[in-house]
């Protein structure tokens, strides 16, 4: 294997570690499920990319061919990460869970359609308790 080759995925290898790092700091550390949130899906897709594209190049450059299996998979989680995020943060704002206040801004609200007529049941308890 040439030197170029190991250093390049030693250097993602890395940079992948890093990102996970920081990504699971941040989601231990950060205040509210809005700013918990950027964790996972900013940082650690980034590392699990930079791994896995490693990891491609590794076999690669040991067998001689490109391995599809490994893109596919790094495809998909740059595909899917996004969309459980906004999906996360969508169902946060539709339970109207607290955020902190030195966050920038205020979430945006929901369309009134898109707010149910039910009652989220654990803010039933919570109700229950305080009378």
């Amino acid at each position: 294997m040439h030197v170029i080759i190991e250093a390049l995925i030693s250097l993602l290898l890395i940079a992948g570690g890093i990102f996970v790092f920081i990504g699971s700091l941040g989601m231990a550390h950060l205040r509210d499920f809005y700013m918990r949130l950027h964790g996972p899906t900013k940082a650690t897709t980034l590392g699990i990319g930079c791994m896995l594209i490693a990891s491609m190049l590794y076999f690669w450059s040991i067998d001689g061919k490109p391995d599809a299996q490994e893109l596919l998979i790094t495809l998909f989680l740059f595909i899917t990460a996004p969309v459980s995020a906004h999906l996360l943060a969508k169902s946060g704002l539709h339970l109207r869970l607290k955020h902190a206040d030195k966050t920038q801004g205020k979430p945006v609200e929901l369309r009134p359609e898109e707010v149910g007529d039910k009652p989220v049941p654990h803010r039933i308890k919570a109700m229950a308790k305080n009378e």
